[in-house]
């Protein structure tokens, strides 16, 4: 499933076509793993998520919010990047094997759609908090709460860039 080429375009696909390579994947054997997130501006945390994601099967594949969805869940001001450029972004990471986009806010859809072995979240939620854990839990998936401490977020960086530039930028 890894892209030809190293081209990091190659490696967003529709949830459709996804959920076909998905499965030809599974009768080989393989696993696959799915971790999501809106990914407006990439930072530490965001890379060691999806390293330690990538960990718990053979295919890691990420769900990035469309920019509606990415608006309905942080508010009017986000995303500051567009969805197609975030996908192309968390594409280009050598961890990341494909990449799709999603309308709703959650990624419930997508997991029902998918089906993945394991369903990975970061350490700003527990199993008990996923909002995905019961369809997870009904196709017989694994949640698994994976990355580093909660110590930064794009909300954070936002701050920090307006304390310091202010109007300037």
């Amino acid at each position: 499933m890894r892209a030809e080429g190293g081209h990091s375009t190659k490696k967003i696909v529709s949830r459709k076509e996804l959920a076909r390579e998905i499965e030809q994947e599974r009768r080989s054997g393989r696993t696959v793993v799915f971790a999501n997130g809106i990914f407006d501006l990439i930072h530490l945390g965001h890379v060691h998520y999806l390293q330690e994601a990538s960990r718990e099967a053979d295919i890691l594949v990420v769900g990035v919010n469309s920019d509606a969805s990415a608006r309905a869940v942080k508010g009017p001001a986000r995303p500051l990047v567009p969805a197609s450029e975030r996908a192309e972004i968390v594409a280009a990471l050598s961890c990341v094997d494909r990449v799709c986009i999603f309308d709703e806010p959650t990624a419930t859809e997508t997991l029902e759609l998918l089906r993945p072995d394991v369903h990975c979240k970061g350490t700003d939620y527990t199993i008990e908090t996923v909002p995905e854990r019961d369809v997870v839990a009904g196709y017989g998936g694994r949640i698994s709460i994976v990355g580093g401490p909660k110590e930064r977020s794009t909300r954070d960086l936002i701050h920090q860039i307006v304390l310091r530039y202010g109007e300037d930028v």
